[in-house]
């Protein structure tokens, strides 16, 4: 029987733009011996009870529903309210922002060039952007390839990713805006795989560059309309707009449409129906061919659904045509390809099961994770396991051998995500601030397994070094990127070894947080202003790859405290309320303040401390009581040792 986890609404962040939550609640489907029968009738009969379970639980209010196979239309309905207020019921022409799964017809437009010898998946991509030129720390080239299948090496894959109500009505052209919002490549291209928005809208204006046309125009003219796909759009128009399904969010409250800036967003802009959907679908199963139409080639029609990257042999990750292979527990051992999307308030997905000639897709009116719920029902269903799986044999890892996978590694999207590689016994152990603790045995030198059955694959660089790893607990949002491994830097020379403060500092240095002060001086009795504080923090949270968030944070971190100042020294009660505005710790344990504290800083200290977020300097005595020195000037190694200690602490070994 299929193991069932419960699963994180992270998943949400993974297939678009939206923030972390909580976990949903565990689900329970009941998998079946044989396929169920493959018709509409049948289809309908076993899918109308899940969605209204589904949509229920979820709170979600209309949904659609979509299922082709061999190239006919089976399925194509809606459930429940677009508009619950004015009872408008969701039909195959109502209108979702289908979000990410644009990124599938933007990789099919770049293709479409790429058969008519107009771009090259392999060449430098820079030579497709008209005079525009991405950083590239590295000696190998970007390509196309490496955009449409999430291996770009951006260090911020989000950096032009900007969701807002007020986007809905403006027309923000693409170039300038790259222009300004451009990530560096920092890993070698195609060694790592990472999620990733800027690749997509990348790609699509290397598609307006080349084609001589804007993006949303080549779409239209080459992609929807040859698809017979007339009620979907890269943009915003009148008539979508008021066929649009109301937007709303997990509590059922109503909410604006939020629009993409730059306005073309081939990484999510797009919309469609259920009847353009199906369409879409029927363009897989047709080899490329809708209503007699070769829109794209056989051979790129089956590229674009298999996999080319790949975790493990066993592992598919993504494939050269924006599509993925997330929650591989949940194929039942078939070949399957994926795409979800999320906008606030709206959510997507399409699954693609090219050996069965099957597809699925639908939309709903809220971003909860109501369709993996849903794709698991049908899998178990129509396409139950082939076999029960394997158990896997065992290696032992000698200690000898251990030391090239522990170590820290960071996320390569989520830089808040840090999770830390040990060795005992025999297995290594692996410690996440998300997933908890985990026992990992050798399957393989770089596969193994936890104590849930979820495999972790380490994977190699240029170098044939082990710096990466790919996890695929649905518990830990490890698994949306691959994370890579954090290499210690040389030690700054006014640090001794004996300091208290060392390993905080060498931890925060490591992860980018911290620099030099001058030369290779950290200068540890050094100040901070409260702006130079301010940024350190919003580094050692980790959101600073997603740029609609930054400036959010930097006003959170400021709240509560008067008169704020950036140019102002940091004192000890105003980091930790800047600490605590984001970490939002809470009290664990008596505490006592001694000394002079204001008013406005005493809960924020009292949280900190009784969590253990202090200074090596500030001792807490038996009786709950401590001094924190609240009016002193914060000094740099205790700003490392509070910032480590709160956004870091499974980081790389810390001496207390």
């Amino acid at each position: 029987m299929k193991k069932k986890t419960r699963r994180l609404s992270v998943i949400a962040l993974l297939l678009s733009t939206t923030v972390f939550t909580a976990c949903s609640a565990p689900v329970s489907t009941n998998a079946t011996s044989s396929k169920g029968s493959f018709n509409g009738k049948e289809i309908e009969a076993f899918a109308d009870p899940i969605f209204a379970q589904k949509m229920k639980e979820y709170n979600v209010n209309g949904s659609n529903f979509v299922v082709v196979k061999d190239g006919k239309v089976l399925v194509n309905k809606g459930y429940g309210y677009a508009d619950k207020e004015k009872k408008t019921l969701v039909d195959k022409n109502t209108v979702f922002q289908i979000a990410s799964v644009s990124k599938t017809f933007t990789a099919l437009a770049a293709l479409q060039l790429v058969e008519q010898g107009k771009m090259n998946l392999d060449h430098d991509i820079n030579a497709y952007l008209g005079g525009m030129k991405v950083p590239n720390e590295m000696e190998t080239p970007l390509t196309l390839r490496n955009m449409l299948s999430y291996t770009t090496g951006f260090d911020y894959p989000d950096k032009a990713n900007f969701v807002a109500p007020e986007y809905v009505d403006q027309d923000i052209p693409m170039k300038k805006f790259m222009t300004e919002h451009m990530p560096t490549v920092v890993r070698t291209p195609g060694e790592a795989y990472t999620y990733d928005n800027f690749a997509f809208l990348l790609a699509g204006y290397a598609i307006e560059n080349v084609s001589g046309t804007p993006f949303y125009k080549y779409m239209e003219n080459h992609v929807f309309k040859p698809l017979g796909m007339n009620s979907t759009s890269a943009r915003f128009t009148p008539e979508l707009l008021a066929r649009m399904a109301t937007h709303y969010g997990p509590d059922g409250k109503p909410h604006p449409t939020f629009g993409h800036a730059p306005t073309d967003g081939p990484q999510g802009s797009i919309l469609s129906t259920g009847e353009d959907m199906a369409k879409y679908l029927t363009l897989f199963q047709q080899q490329g061919s809708v209503n007699g139409k070769q829109i794209i080639s056989k051979e790129t029609t089956k590229m674009m659904q298999t996999y080319s990257v790949f975790a493990n042999e066993s592992l598919p990750m993504t494939t050269v045509g924006g599509f993925e292979g997330y929650r591989n527990d949940l194929m039942n051992g078939y070949h399957v390809v994926l795409k979800g999307g999320n906008m606030p308030g709206h959510q997507s997905l399409i699954v693609l099961l090219p050996e069965e000639n099957t597809a699925f897709y639908m939309s709903y009116n809220n971003d909860t994770m109501m369709s993996l719920d849903i794709y698991e029902a049908l899998m178990d269903h129509y396409f139950p396991e082939k076999k029960a799986p394997e158990t896997p044999t065992y290696l032992p890892l000698p200690a000898s051998e251990a030391a090239k996978y522990t170590g820290t590694y960071l996320n390569t999207r989520f830089y808040f995500l840090k999770s830390n590689f040990t060795y005992a016994d025999g297995n290594l152990i692996m410690e996440t601030g998300t997933s908890g603790t985990h026992t990992l045995r050798m399957i393989n030198p770089l596969l193994f397994e936890d104590e849930l059955g979820n495999k972790l694959a380490f994977k190699k660089d240029h170098k044939d070094q082990i710096e990466y790893f790919y996890y695929t607990n649905p518990n830990s949002p490890d698994f949306v990127s691959d994370a890579r491994k954090v290499h210690t830097k040389p030690a700054f020379a006014d640090v001794s070894e004996e300091s208290a403060y060392k390993s905080y500092i060498d931890n925060l240095y490591s992860l980018d947080v911290i620099s030099a002060k001058s030369g290779n001086n950290f200068e540890p009795q050094g100040t901070m202003t409260q702006g130079e504080f301010m940024d350190a923090l919003i580094l050692a949270h980790g959101w600073y790859g997603f740029p609609h968030l930054i400036e959010g944070n930097k006003e959170l971190t400021k709240k509560g405290i008067p008169g704020f100042d950036r140019n102002a020294v940091t004192t000890r009660q105003v980091a930790a309320v800047m600490i605590q505005n984001l970490k939002q710790a809470k009290q664990a344990s008596e505490i006592t303040l001694k000394g002079d504290t204001d008013s406005w800083a005493t809960d924020s200290i009292i949280a900190l401390v009784s969590q253990g977020i202090v200074d090596p300097d500030t001792k807490v005595n038996d009786d709950g009581s401590v001094d924190f020195r609240s009016k002193k000037p914060l000094l740099r190694q205790e700003a490392s040792a509070l910032l480590d200690l709160a956004f870091g602490y499974y980081t790389l070994p810390i001496k207390h």
